[in-house]
């Protein structure tokens, strides 16, 4: 791609390639993406990582919605019902920031009552969850998360 448009890897160590964006729209995106082998999405997150290298999406991301009796995992309890947003998807699992300095794990067994192949299958990066605290290890710092939880609570009210 950098040679495609002109540049060098002395133009990618000195953030030299604000108009790269413009010049792959006058060559065109999809002519662009078929010429370095890869899908039209790929190619704009490559573009994105050259413009602003180490961004992390998540930065990005809306924050939790913050309660005023939780400041931190000392004023949470097993059995409280929280909101948070998914910040990392994980083979066994996802990391929920529910507003205290440490994000809560939920593993694969407790997203679903039916069978997920995949996590990502069902929870997105970003995406908004109600989760029910089913462990807490304030020495260790972990809490433990269920959403299958919160839609039977929901259920039986």
């Amino acid at each position: 791609m950098l040679s495609l448009f002109g540049y060098t890897t002395d133009d990618v160590k000195n953030n030299n390639l604000s108009d790269l964006p413009a010049k792959v729209k006058e060559f065109g995106e999809d002519k662009a993406a078929q010429y370095c082998e890869l899908d039209k999405a790929t190619m704009n997150d490559i573009i994105s990582e050259l413009i602003k290298p180490g961004r992390d999406v998540r930065d990005s991301l809306p924050a939790p919605k913050l309660r005023r009796d939780i400041m931190g995992i000392e004023d949470l309890a097993v059995g409280m019902e929280v909101e948070g947003t998914v910040r990392n998807v994980i083979d066994f699992g996802a990391f929920i920031d529910i507003g205290v300095h440490q994000d809560g794990l939920v593993h694969v067994s407790e997203i679903s009552d039916k069978y997920i192949r995949h996590p990502s299958d069902v929870l997105k990066v970003g995406q908004r969850v109600k989760a029910v605290i089913i462990n807490l290890d304030v020495k260790k710092q972990r809490i433990g998360l269920s959403i299958k939880q919160v839609k039977k609570q929901a259920s039986q009210n």
